[in-house]
């Protein structure tokens, strides 16, 4: 599984948002030069994260971007899911019909455990988690997995 160029960018879009955008809404413009993402990209990018519900568009002259859902409800697993589409580590473990051998896979256990993993991993790190983690550190000691 890789994650995606528009799911990194969705991530710091929001990020972008979130930590700059509480009473004023920020222009797509200012977002693109913090980023480093261009003003085009950053344009098809806003798309699904304005129809998932987690930004609004304000118009006019002082219009731009805002959030539209608190950063604790946000988690990273939704952002990379409206970016990218369902998280999959094989396309045969959301879809059987992909593969003819599903009903004797002895490895379809283990790739459907895997993807579990990884999206209540992703689910459990809200874009809260990340903004506090660049000021206190602390968003990966919260999520790691546990060491066996």
């Amino acid at each position: 599984m890789k994650i995606s160029a528009r799911a990194r960018y969705g991530l710091r879009i929001l990020l972008d948002l979130a930590a700059n955008s509480r009473d004023f809404p920020r222009s797509i413009k200012d977002i693109a030069q913090s980023q480093q993402i261009s003003v085009k990209f950053i344009s098809q990018l806003v798309i699904p994260l304005r129809q998932a519900g987690y930004i609004r568009s304000i118009r006019g002259s002082q219009g731009g971007l805002q959030m539209s859902r608190r950063p604790e409800l946000i988690t990273l697993l939704n952002i990379i899911e409206t970016m990218e589409g369902p998280i999959r580590v094989l396309d045969c473990v959301s879809c059987a019909k992909v593969c003819p051998r599903q009903d004797n896979c002895r490895a379809s256990s283990i790739w459907s455990g895997l993807n579990a993993c990884i999206r209540d991993y992703l689910q459990k790190i809200t874009l809260k988690d990340i903004l506090e983690e660049k000021r206190t550190g602390d968003t990966a000691a919260k999520s790691t997995p546990p060491q066996t």
